[in-house]
């Protein structure tokens, strides 16, 4: 997608590299083409950098000088009303471009005449910006079994990135705090000023993981509210009476991706009930048990539906790509009831037995939660030993598999 959009605009703005970034996506919230030299280093915090930098009206901005993929550069940013983010670096008129020249200062990009940058190549990228975001925001609605299976094997490889690199610098940073604490060094000013550094580095560390963690996961509450909002046409413009059962404020946030199938699957199971005769109520409820979304829709009608119906086979292919079930229970003169269970959890796949390796039952154990994606901390926790034990286990395994980081450790042992 990134590479076909670079392509169909560089005739009207040459640029070394193009960046979406997109909340709807929760597998892959970037998408990129161009330099390598800047798309692989771009990172989120950059991205939200320059989207709190938009102005309001989702006007298209230029910048002469801003950091994305650690160096400064200009760039060209589009805001979609999606809230999905293009940004174009080191933006040049292309051989189509009306451009006539740039703002001297950060500001955003109009319309009005020459003098002001770019006219119609501005007004045209960001006419077919929206386009693309509209269209990303209804293929993730869609949520077909592909891209359900593909976005939950994505978050669950960047989970356990994420907790990789969160556990190397953070015993990194631990230990340099233990080192700069110690009584016996010098040099007071230089010791505290290192620690203040240090904790920050920390802070920011975390604040990273919580970033990360809030672009694959929703509260449930908000999850359902989104739904409701996805649903609402159907009561503004038609005869149909929607009732919602409001799930609870606290529990388990739901994956990204376990969020956006429910709602996908909520209205296809919504829109196959109302297409049976004298359907004019139906029922949406869904509740979030710690380990599975529990979907349940119910109509008014006939009570005939089975899953032998197209549209219900539908669903039950979605429902499958997360590993959940379907159930479709009817009463004749009664109604018809879709209920549908989503693990939260991508089911874990059986490991490598341990006697290939010569592994002792305890780094048996440390594997399998290794494998699960489980920090040292929560290994710790849960085999009830201390961090540095788990981390005797962890370096023995690695030399016994033949593996060089804890992501190849998963990947081999499943």
């Amino acid at each position: 997608m990134a590479a076909s959009l670079s392509e169909l605009v560089r005739p009207l703005l040459t640029h070394s590299a193009l960046v979406i970034f997109t909340e709807d996506c929760t597998g892959r919230p970037q998408k990129k083409a161009g330099d390598d030299g800047i798309t692989d280093r771009v990172s989120i915090a950059e991205l939200d950098t320059l989207r709190g930098s938009m102005p309001e009206g989702s006007a298209p901005l230029w910048l002469p000088g801003a950091t994305i993929g650690s160096e400064v550069r200009p760039v060209a940013v589009w805001l979609a009303a999606t809230g999905a983010l293009l940004v174009l670096t080191d933006p040049e008129p292309g051989p189509e471009s009306e451009w006539a020249g740039a703002p001297a200062r950060p500001g955003t990009v109009s319309e009005d005449g020459p003098e002001s940058g770019p006219a119609r190549s501005i007004a045209v990228i960001g006419q077919l910006w929206e386009l693309v975001a509209a269209g990303i925001r209804r293929q993730v609605a869609a949520a077909p079994p592909a891209y359900l299976f593909d976005s939950r094997a994505a978050s669950a490889e960047r989970a356990r990135v994420i907790a990789d690199l969160t556990d190397a610098h953070a015993t990194t940073l631990e230990s340099l705090l233990a080192v700069l604490r110690a009584r016996d060094a010098s040099a007071e000013a230089a010791r505290q000023n290192a620690i203040d550094v240090t904790a920050k580095a920390m802070v920011r560390l975390r604040a990273v993981s919580d970033r990360d963690r809030s672009l694959s996961e929703e509260p449930v509450a908000q999850a359902f509210e989104r739904l409701r909002d996805d649903l609402r046409p159907l009561v503004r413009f038609g005869d149909l009476d929607v009732q919602f059962i409001e799930p609870p404020l606290n529990g388990r946030a739901l994956p990204g991706e376990v969020a956006h199938a429910g709602r996908a699957i909520v209205r296809g199971a919504v829109l196959a009930l109302i297409d049976q005769e004298g359907v004019g109520r139906v029922r949406v409820q869904w509740d979030c048990d710690g380990s599975n979304l529990l979907i349940r829709v119910r109509d008014d009608g006939p009570g005939d539906l089975t899953t032998d119906v197209p549209s219900v086979s539908r669903l039950a292919g979605r429902v499958a790509a997360l590993s959940g079930s379907l159930e479709v229970e009817a009463t004749a003169g009664w109604g018809s009831e879709m209920v549908v269970t989503l693990p939260l959890d991508a089911p874990v796949a059986a490991l490598a037995p341990a006697a290939e390796w010569g592994l002792s039952p305890r780094e048996q154990g440390v594997l399998e939660l290794v494998a699960s994606g489980a920090r040292n901390r929560a290994i710790a926790e849960a085999l009830l030993i201390s961090e540095n034990t788990v981390k005797f286990h962890v370096a023995n395994l690695l030399r016994k598999v033949g593996a060089s980081t804890r992501a190849e450790l998963a990947s081999l042992a499943r």
